[in-house]
């Protein structure tokens, strides 16, 4: 019997959209995921943060990989920050598309052709791992081997905003 492979991720961010959807393989896929990551150990912690970007730095600090489910504007958001911090070099951590029903085709075609029209290049368009199944999509984020090595720091103060005085 072959032993099972311990995977290298201690932590996985999953970005999900706040309602079920409309196919019945979105919520089926969720499930999959869940059975793919769980070990059986109690898994999840409740945060408190003063903010949205408090959250959001935090979830990307201690994950080791990210996930992103069908969703729609706020899941698009995050993955879309994680995705931007990768290729600024921010992190080197692997950004999963779990591609349910080619739910992201759209997406991936629109970096197509931002590759294809010099808006991003060939590097960056390497972050973003795709699959249809959770299963093949942990596989590939465990296979996932980063571009360049990170130049900047997780550990960023979000910037505060003082209006200046306004002049009438």
């Amino acid at each position: 019997m072959e032993e099972m492979k311990k995977s290298k991720f201690k932590r996985i961010c999953v970005f999900c959209g706040s309602s079920s959807g409309k196919k019945t393989s979105y919520q089926e896929a969720a499930v999959q995921l869940g059975k793919e990551l769980l070990t059986g150990e109690t898994v999840g912690e409740v945060r408190a943060v003063s903010n949205m970007h408090q959250r959001k730095a935090e979830m990307a600090r201690q994950a080791d990989a990210f996930i992103a489910l069908p969703g729609g504007y706020g899941t698009l958001e995050e993955l879309l920050e994680v995705i931007t911090w990768a290729q600024l070099g921010i992190h080197e951590k692997p950004v999963g598309l779990l591609n349910v029903d080619g739910y992201y085709n759209s997406l991936l075609s629109f970096v197509d052709k931002a590759v294809d029209e010099g808006f991003i290049s060939s590097a960056a368009h390497r972050i973003i791992v795709s699959a249809p199944t959770a299963a093949e999509l942990v596989r590939a984020l465990e296979d996932y081997v980063p571009e360049r090595e990170s130049t900047l720091v997780w550990d960023v103060e979000p910037l505060s905003y003082v209006p200046e005085p306004s002049v009438v």
